[in-house]
Formats: C-alpha cells, structure tokens, sequence
C-alpha cells in the first residue's frame, strides 16, 4: 500500500473524513472514492441538464438583444 498526501486539509474536515468512514464501516480509501465518483456523477448531472434546457429565449427576441446591444455600444461613451 502507498500512502498519499493531501495539502491544506484542516484538522476538522480530517476528523470528519474519518468518522464518516468509521460511522459507515468502510476504509478511508472506499470512501473517497465513493466520494469522487459522486462528485463526478452529480457534476456531469448539471452540466448535462444546463447543456440540454429548453431555450428561454425564441430565436427571434436572441437576435433583437442582439441587435440592440450591437446599438448601445456604438453610443458615444460607451467604448472610449
């Protein structure tokens, strides 16, 4: 077995690490990457429902934001 290092982990957050493992029944090992793979999971989950939302806007009010944004900066002052 290889021992690892993990920088700036305050003394708290390790004690909770360990208890969860203990209160749980599972090596510190197990549990981290049990911890991780959820991490990766729910991350994946976000993106994926951002990524994949109905529009909230219709391509035609898009294109007039667009339109007038494009009309505010050509505005004196706005870009000096």
């Amino acid at each position: 077995m290889e021992n690892k290092c993990i920088k700036d982990v305050d003394e708290e957050t390790w004690k909770e690490f360990r208890a969860l493992a203990v209160k749980n029944k599972i090596n510190m090992s197990v549990l981290l990457k049990t911890m991780v793979n959820g991490f990766e999971k729910s991350n994946r989950k976000f993106w994926d429902e951002i990524l994949t939302a109905d529009k909230l806007l219709t391509d035609k009010e898009a294109d007039e934001m667009i339109k007038i944004t494009k009309e505010f900066r050509k505005e004196r002052g706005f870009r000096e």
